[in-house]
């Protein structure tokens, strides 16, 4: 097996056809891992949540990153990862036509508002947020079986 970069365009490739990732936010010097479901856009990952954890720790550091990847036959694989910044979408004046935009680009898949539309039944009703990645950096790998 030989590992590889890959290109800007890969990146961004994979990112389009990907829906769940894992983001990684911190607070206090403490790390947090979740998954989420993402859609690309430009120079941006769309996401939803209800409120929780994630968002609280996003709001107090925006800071975040997000990796993907698929896996492919015999071993193969790509991953990639995102460093970039939160960016809240707020339900107020000024906001609607990122919301509404967010919302377009992630209600085009089903299940959309998975995993991050559903918290334990004993947590009781939440707000909805819906957010965005401002992509600062990315980088990318595959994993690609050896020629002989």
């Amino acid at each position: 097996m030989i590992i590889t970069e890959m290109t800007r365009s890969e990146c961004l490739e994979l990112l389009a056809a990907q829906r769940l990732g894992h983001l990684a936010c911190c607070r206090d010097g403490q790390p947090y891992v979740v998954p989420v479901t993402f859609a690309l856009d430009g120079n941006y990952l769309y996401s939803f949540s209800l409120a929780g954890q994630k968002i609280e720790w996003m709001r107090a550091n925006p800071l975040v990153s997000l990796q993907t990847d698929v896996l492919g036959e015999h071993g193969t694989w790509r991953s990639v990862v995102v460093n970039g910044r939160f960016e809240e979408l707020p339900d107020r004046i000024g906001w609607k036509h990122a919301r509404d935009h967010a919302w377009s680009l992630l209600s085009q898949h089903a299940n959309w508002w998975e995993p991050g539309g559903l918290k334990p039944a004993d947590e009781g009703p939440t707000q909805h947020v819906f957010y965005r990645i401002m992509i600062e950096t990315m980088t990318g790998r595959r994993c690609v079986a050896a020629q002989d």
